[in-house]
């Protein structure tokens, strides 16, 4: 069964609980490696001014955000981006058993339709508010 490597378990440090509750589960079910949890705001303005993110208002800050991808680390190939589609849903079904509510990068309005995306982030998933 995989489990979160130190480099993960690291990276997870500071995160709100009950994501990582999800991520814990998810683990048990397909190989996952965390790229970024928590996020200074000096990291924050990089990733803006670098056009990696669109927001000084990320949940990266508050800890309520993870940048999680399936391992081995994928993102070229279609293969590789249809295994990022099925972890965010993994994600969010976990999430929904365990009412959790979650949003993915992958689908920002949570309506099911990939393709009205102006900004994919597929690696990112954060706890949903309301």
């Amino acid at each position: 069964m995989p489990k979160f490597g130190k480099r993960s378990q690291e990276r997870l440090r500071g995160v709100d609980s009950s994501l990582v509750n999800v991520l814990n589960e998810a683990i048990k079910l397909m190989d996952l490696t965390i790229l970024e949890g928590v996020r200074s705001k000096e990291r924050q303005r990089e990733l803006v001014a670098a056009g990696a993110s669109k927001t000084m208002k990320s949940k990266h800050i508050r800890g309520e955000a993870v940048d999680v991808t399936p391992y081995p680390v994928d993102m070229e190939s279609v293969f590789g981006l249809h295994r990022h589609y099925y972890m965010a849903g993994l994600l969010r079904g976990i999430g929904h058993m365990m009412k959790i509510n979650l949003r993915s990068g992958a689908d920002w309005d949570s309506d099911g339709e990939i393709t009205d995306q102006k900004f994919n982030d597929l690696v990112h998933i954060e706890l949903k508010n309301g």
